[in-house]
């Protein structure tokens, strides 16, 4: 048997090689579907690998802890020991910053719209009381000026009247002697006369007012501009006011502090707040004199707590006659809160921040030596000598990290990096 294709004749296929030849495709197809399934088993497989891996983040565990080997452990230098319960002293430690006393400092501003003709001062500069600082020039002066000169225009006007009418009024005494006169006209000039004075002072009352509302603006009735001039002696804290510029009224030129007197400002834990009171004493010292104790009284205790840090703002008075000391300085102040109080405390390092809380890491014993770290938050107090209170989060016998605590922070930052896609 035969197969005509076109014109050419082939041979036929024998009815076993057809046989042959499908047995042989399905034993491929079979093979390439086992190896396809082998290839998506395998990546679960190697994913759990990567997973089970020291340094990463335990997928059995919170997204907020981190399993090390014992190797790390050592490595990072990482310690932890159980929470103990302690006597906390009368005294707390809190930051704290050193800024002007706004009972001894003078913020000058425009009166009025003006033009900044001159600025006599620079930040820095000491200034003593009366000292001019900006001269301005405006319609205020110019009208201020006018005033002044009609009121002292006026002002003449009543006294020529005024003598004329004493004159008249002197006259008048004399020809009523000599019966010159009716007394009714005499009466009359009388009159004129009291009127006269009366006209007098009231102008001099407005030649006053003029004088006074020019002092008060700073204005040179000869030149038509206003000077302000410093109301204390002290130190130029800032300088705002640019020859030429136009400024509006209320826009703030230049400030003036005196430096002999500073304040100092605090945050009290809340569970230290019964103890502080106006009078208390203060210690405190700044990183520019390292080592150096400065001491303060408070001057004033808030009525009410942050809402935001549950925080008591306290306020101390600084007595700084050297000026050794300057506004915007930060502090680590010591408050005296009264008695010892009995609170959680770890070493200051223990406690680290992140993602803007206050946390401290507690350890879990796992198998090898190795340790599973759980992220706690905790809400801090104040830190005295070295160890910080912990007022809520943690519980006395709980194993925290005292030691080695960034190196944590940092194995839980690696871990929450996104995992590369294989």
């Amino acid at each position: 048997m035969s197969i005509v294709l076109s014109s050419r004749r082939v041979p036929a296929v024998p009815a076993f090689a057809v046989a042959l030849i499908l047995v042989t495709a399905a034993g491929c197809s079979r093979q390439s579907a086992k190896e396809r399934s082998d290839t998506v088993s395998a990546a679960p497989a190697e994913k759990s690998a990567m997973a089970t891996m020291p340094g990463t983040a335990d997928t059995a565990a919170p997204p907020s802890s981190v399993t090390l080997t014992a190797a790390q452990i050592a490595h990072g230098g990482i310690k932890w020991a159980a929470a103990t319960q302690t006597l906390v002293a009368g005294s707390v430690e809190v930051p704290g910053q050193l800024v002007a006393n706004e009972d001894r400092t003078a913020r000058l501003a425009a009166p009025t719209q003006a033009r900044v003709l001159a600025v006599h001062v620079s930040p820095g500069q000491k200034v003593s009381a009366g000292s001019g600082l900006v001269t301005l020039q405006s319609t205020e002066a110019s009208m201020a000026q006018a005033d002044l000169a009609k009121a002292q225009a006026e002002l003449a006007s009543r006294r020529a009247a005024a003598a004329y009418a004493k004159s008249a009024r002197d006259r008048a005494e004399r020809l009523l002697v000599l019966k010159a006169i009716p007394r009714q006209d005499y009466e009359r000039a009388i009159a004129d006369d009291e009127l006269a004075r009366a006209g007098v002072n009231q102008a001099v009352a407005e030649l006053q007012r003029t004088r006074s509302n020019a002092s008060q603006l700073g204005i040179d009735v000869r030149a038509g501009t206003m000077t302000l001039r410093s109301p204390i002696s002290g130190v130029v804290t800032t300088r705002d006011a640019v020859p030429g510029a136009v400024v509006t009224a209320g826009a703030p030129l230049v400030t003036v502090t005196d430096p002999n007197a500073l304040w100092l400002t605090a945050a009290l834990p809340e569970a230290f707040a019964s103890g502080v009171q106006v009078g208390s004493p203060l210690r405190f010292t700044v990183p520019a004199f390292p080592g150096q104790a400065f001491s303060a009284r408070v001057q004033s205790v808030s009525a009410s707590f942050d809402p935001a840090t549950r925080s008591l703002p306290v306020r101390g008075l600084v007595v700084n006659t050297q000026g050794r000391l300057r506004p915007e300085m930060f502090a680590r102040v010591w408050i005296e809160s009264g008695a010892r109080q009995s609170l959680v405390t770890v070493p200051e390092a223990a406690v680290q921040r992140m993602d803007g809380n206050d946390v401290v890491f507690i350890a879990h014993r796992a198998t090898g030596g190795g340790a599973r770290f759980e992220t706690r938050e905790v809400r801090i107090g104040g830190t005295s000598e070295g160890r910080t209170a912990i007022l809520s989060g943690l519980t006395p016998g709980e194993a925290v990290v005292v030691e080695g605590a960034y190196a944590v922070k940092a194995e839980l930052a690696k871990g929450k990096m996104p995992k590369m896609e294989m």
